[in-house]
């Protein structure tokens, strides 16, 4: 991770935050069937279940991640996108440690994540993979299909 790089709870009002999370819906509609499309929008990330964090470099936004409780003592990773001018530069790694550090301190014993197929993303499952998620069954709301699959990391 550069050193310069800054971790912070977002409220979303920026318009940097707000560029890159349009930048992540669009990817996620270009790159997914329309029916397997479960980001979060701008309402969606607002919840009082969702909190959001914003990485820095400077004053430039280098990505976003959050994190969704689910209630039940687990939290579901969400919204995690890396700006292009910040790819390959340990942003993404930051901010899941950053969230898989809330979730602990926040009593939740599992993360969960559901995530596509196909080449678009094939970094992010490497990613989460390296951080010991492992493949398993869909969880909350969500139902299993030939397109998505779903990740879990024990705390």
């Amino acid at each position: 991770m550069s050193p310069e790089l800054t971790i912070r709870r977002d409220d979303l009002s920026s318009a940097a935050t707000r560029e890159l999370l349009a930048l992540h819906l669009a990817g996620m509609h270009a790159n997914s069937p329309a029916d397997a499309v479960f980001a979060l929008d701008l309402t969606g990330l607002q919840r009082p279940d969702v909190r959001v964090w914003s990485a820095w470099s400077g004053e430039h936004i280098a990505g976003i991640g959050a994190l969704k409780l689910l209630g039940d003592g687990t939290g579901e990773v969400k919204s995690m996108r890396t700006h292009p001018d910040f790819l390959r530069r340990g942003v993404a790694a930051a901010l899941l440690e950053h969230i898989i550090g809330e979730a602990r301190a926040g009593g939740c014993h599992r993360l969960s994540l559901e995530t596509g197929n196909g080449p678009a993303f094939e970094p992010a499952l490497a990613l989460y993979r390296r951080r010991g998620f492992v493949e398993g069954e869909a969880f909350g709301d969500y139902r299993a299909s030939a397109f998505n699959q779903f990740l879990h990391l024990a705390l």
